[in-house]
């Protein structure tokens, strides 16, 4: 797994880039299976109801990661990022967020699309800003497949995450990064029926 880049963090257990977890686990490997379980636990619930807000998507990190982390639904409060590359910085992660579920929620939350092509060009657009923004500490990529998921059902697509290759997705996430949503845009056509 790809490791963060960031700031001291109090996050962190001392001296390392290990975050402090609920299960008091200080190697990253066995973090990282623990937090797989719980995901994946959780994942077999039903999601909390909301709006698909800001406040929603909040929500949904908690009930997934409620399990392993204290400050699981809160934003990232470090600076932190990827290579040379780093997310919006936590002063603007409200704002900003705020802003693309506006925009969201004035394109009706993708419902009026009926086109495959164009439901995943807007999506991948959403997708991509929120990305940039990474509003949570660990468990951002999650969550967005989440919010892709649901609004793939809100606008009755049917979305087929077997047909998700993680290399080929994440690669395409890094070029959503630097303004190159295509290949994003390519791998949620092929996730939809």
């Amino acid at each position: 797994m790809s490791r963060y880049r960031a700031f001291p963090d109090p996050l962190c257990y001392p001296e390392s880039s290990v975050l402090r977890n609920k299960a008091n686990l200080t190697d990253q490997g066995e973090l990282d299976q623990f937090e797989q379980l719980m995901f994946l636990t959780r994942s077999d619930e039903d999601l909390p109801a909301g709006n698909l807000d800001y406040a929603h998507y909040c929500q949904i990190h908690l009930h997934f990661f409620q399990d392993v982390y204290e400050w699981a639904g809160k934003k990232r409060e470090i600076r932190t990022g990827k290579g040379e590359s780093w997310f919006c910085f936590p002063e603007h992660i409200d704002g900003e967020m705020d802003r693309i579920f506006t925009e969201l929620a004035e394109e009706n939350h993708l419902l009026s699309i009926r086109n495959i092509d164009q439901f995943s060009r807007r999506a991948a657009y959403y997708l991509a800003e929120i990305n940039a923004i990474h509003p949570f500490r660990e468990g951002n990529g999650r969550c967005q497949l989440t919010l892709l998921a649901m609004l793939a059902e809100h606008g009755h697509f049917s979305l087929r995450e077997d047909k998700l290759d993680q290399s080929v997705f994440m690669d395409a996430m890094i070029m959503s990064f630097y303004g190159n949503i295509e290949p994003l845009v390519k791998c949620i056509v092929e996730m939809i029926e």
